[in-house]
């Protein structure tokens, strides 16, 4: 038997650990756990050293554990009397610790501590596996993320990537309504149900049924799971809605990608960069879900908007966005540019926000098919395509002009009792104006 046993503890104590655990509780000579992990255990013999000090409490275990080797070594126990009680001479020692040991918990720190042969772990069903139990709901395929002590950097990026499943580990700062609050603060384009699971395995456990707007004035015990379940939101009422920077909750969007879409405060700077007119005829290539093409239409509704998408699952959202917020002059075209572009009409103004590639090939057709004072503009997130596009229109100057801007957006999120901004991804604007105009 290995001389340090990390054992898992429930909230119910004692009375959810298996008869073997229990025995080997008893036969410690040394209890090492947090104050309310010892109080399940008052009448053990052993000596119980409190976790109030986590990293001299490592230090103590780890001087009791070459004290230990050196008495193995040596064949023969040490005097105990000798020994002092400091120490905690003997042969077997017990760390209590919550749930799985190794799962967000003291685990990690005994290995980082102690030589892993030393250690044994027992595991106890962790709170999450509780909270996903008392839900009912399969978690194989969930992400599991710990705010406790640490940033909500994670979840952040989880939520932006629309993560099916998310279990939260919180504490006070990061708590369940600050939870509520970063997933209203980051405008999503998916919602989420929400359950706060408090209390699991002891007296006074409870699961809580809520969305990200009822948490924010709830308060709950301090231990506490929060469990995230991605919904589509309902299809908005088109009268509500703004006439241009729609939320980007009002779009139908990919199931496995809900984030990819061309964000709202983009949207709005590649309308004004369009320099939009009554009446005129627009191409939307690579439209993705449409968002581009719909607030075109809405604010344009007697241009005739040509989206399209390549893939058949965003030409069929492009499909569902139009029967939501737009009308009948927004076309959704099945197709890849540039030989999609072949039979349409020849447009004002074309928009370029995926190019599958071929850009080189697509901004060829587009400048023998735009008509006099047309403009294309492009959004780029990557070096390669401002690269490209900036190589394809040098050899074309000064017949086409070139107007770069760079949009950095942040949004503010509080995280905890503090604000702080998050930033979105760098887009460049490119805008191309035929005879020599510029934004």
């Amino acid at each position: 038997m290995t001389p340090i046993q990390v054992i898992g503890v429930g909230l119910e104590g004692g009375a959810g650990l298996s008869p073997t655990l229990r025995k080997l509780i008893d036969q410690a000579t040394v209890l090492v756990g947090s104050e309310r992990q010892l109080s399940y255990f008052p009448n053990v013999a052993a000596e119980t050293w409190p976790l109030g000090n986590l990293q001299a409490t490592l230090e103590r275990l780890r001087q009791w554990l070459a004290a230990h080797d050196q008495d193995q070594k040596g064949g023969q126990e040490k005097d105990r009397s000798q020994a002092g009680s400091d120490q905690g001479l003997g042969d077997l020692a017990v760390v209590l610790a919550s749930g799985d040991p190794l799962f967000f918990g003291l685990g990690r720190l005994l290995l980082e501590t102690l030589p892993a042969e030393c250690l044994t772990f027992h595991p106890h069903p962790s709170s999450v596996q509780l909270a996903f139990s008392r839900l009912k709901l399969p978690w194989q395929g969930a992400t599991v993320i710990s705010a406790h002590g640490r940033s909500m950097d994670e979840l952040v990026a989880t939520l932006r990537r629309g993560d099916d499943l998310i279990a939260v580990l919180t504490d006070p700062d990061h708590s369940p309504a600050a939870i509520g609050r970063l997933i209203l603060d980051l405008g999503l384009p998916q919602g989420y149900a929400l359950w706060v699971c408090e209390n699991l395995g002891g007296e006074g456990e409870a699961v809580h049924t809520l969305t990200p707007e009822t948490v924010l004035e709830k308060s709950f015990a301090a231990l506490n799971v929060v469990v995230l379940q991605r919904q589509s939101p309902p299809a908005p009422d088109p009268r509500t809605l703004p006439l241009i920077g729609l939320p980007d909750s009002a779009f139908a969007t990919f199931a496995d990608r809900p984030g990819l879409m061309t964000k709202r405060d983009i949207r709005i700077h590649i309308l004004a960069d369009l320099a939009l007119q009554p009446g005129q005829t627009l191409w939307d290539i690579g439209a993705g879900t449409g968002s581009v093409s719909v607030e075109i239409n809405r604010f344009c509704p007697t241009s005739s908007v040509y989206a399209i998408e390549k893939t058949l699952a965003g030409y069929r959202l492009i499909q569902q966005n139009q029967q939501r917020l737009g009308n009948g002059n927004l076309h959704p075209i099945h197709g890849s540019a540039p030989e999609a572009l072949a039979d349409l009409p020849d447009p004002d103004r074309i928009f370029i926000g995926g190019s599958g590639g071929h850009l080189p090939d697509i901004l060829d057709t587009c400048a023998q098919r735009l008509r006099p004072q047309g403009r294309i503009v492009l959004a780029v997130a990557t070096l390669e395509h401002l690269s490209a596009t900036l190589a394809w229109a040098r050899p074309r100057s000064p017949e086409w002009s070139v107007t770069l801007r760079q949009i950095q957006i942040q949004h503010s999120v509080q995280v905890g009792p503090l604000t702080r901004w998050q930033p979105l991804t760098p887009i460049t604007l490119i805008t191309l104006g035929v005879g020599g105009i510029r934004s």
